[in-house]
């Protein structure tokens, strides 16, 4: 085992825990109680050793000033035991999306009249934040194609098919890229007219349930991850849903991951209908 490395990793968890910690006392939040499960999803043997990879699950009871909500993340881990004692506990890294590609809007063609139904796109995002629907391919970094199934839902026109570079749809074993790859979402909610459209706005107080965040963690214009508004806190702020690290009822700034840099810049897009 190297000790330099384990000591890198309980360091990092402890310094995003302490994070944690801090966002809600600036958020004049405090969690009142925790409850944790464990659920092994494989187990294998290298030489001396036993793997044991499971689902954390993990529940927060927040209280923030009179109003209280449950908070849920999903975090995958791998055990590492020798001799039937623990000797490593990691968080296991999901692979970055390869496709940077984009897909485009569609130009000025003539628009389809639509209506974008928050509450159902709420609702699916409540019952799939932490399940696979498997009308939809399920992707090992599964943020964005979660997302569209929850604009989809909410009756977000598609438009492009079957060019994968255009426009925002999903058919039968193919999809556009603005589908799946959270960077090409980004860029096409910034600039379609036709189809799925929004509005950005200058902040997360500006949006209601249904809207989307875009994240780009390291700052470089390389957008990583997306999530929907569920909810607002007690101080307006929003509360997201997400895929990947399954998350429900989390505070939309995601200082508590990892993935987290001083860096951060986000996306604020309301999600239009059109009459």
């Amino acid at each position: 085992m190297n000790s330099r490395l384990d000591n890198e990793v309980i360091d990092e968890e402890q310094v995003v825990f302490d994070r944690k910690k801090q966002m809600f006392k600036k958020r004049g939040a405090e969690i009142v109680k925790t409850n944790v499960e464990a659920f092994p999803s494989r187990e294998r043997s290298v030489f001396n050793k036993k793997e044991i990879e499971y689902r954390l699950k993990i529940e927060f009871l927040v209280k923030q000033g009179g109003f209280f909500y449950i908070e849920e993340q999903n975090e995958q881990r791998c055990a590492t035991f020798q001799k039937g004692a623990l000797i490593e506990d990691r968080r296991v890294s999901v692979k970055a999306e390869q496709i940077d590609e984009l897909s485009l809007f569609e130009g000025n063609k003539e628009r389809v009249a639509y209506y974008y139904d928050r509450r159902k796109a709420v609702q699916y995002a409540e019952k799939w934040w932490d399940g696979r629907n498997p009308a939809y391919r399920d992707f090992d970094v599964d943020c964005t194609n979660f997302i569209s199934q929850c604009l989809r839902a909410g009756g977000a026109p598609m438009t492009g098919h079957p060019n994968r570079a255009k426009g925002w749809w999903y058919s039968g074993n193919n999809w556009s890229y603005s589908w799946a790859v959270a960077h090409s979402l980004r860029w096409y909610l910034s600039g379609a007219k036709q189809g799925l459209q929004a509005k950005e706005k200058h902040s997360a107080q500006e949006l209601i349930p249904g809207d989307v965040i875009c994240y780009d963690f390291q700052g470089t214009g390389k957008w990583d991850h997306n999530t929907i508004v569920v909810a607002k806190d007690d101080q307006n702020e929003p509360l997201v849903n997400a895929h990947t690290n399954d998350s429900r009822m989390r505070y939309w700034k995601y200082e508590d991951s990892a993935a987290w840099t001083p860096d951060i810049k986000y996306k604020f897009f309301h999600i239009l209908s059109q009459d």
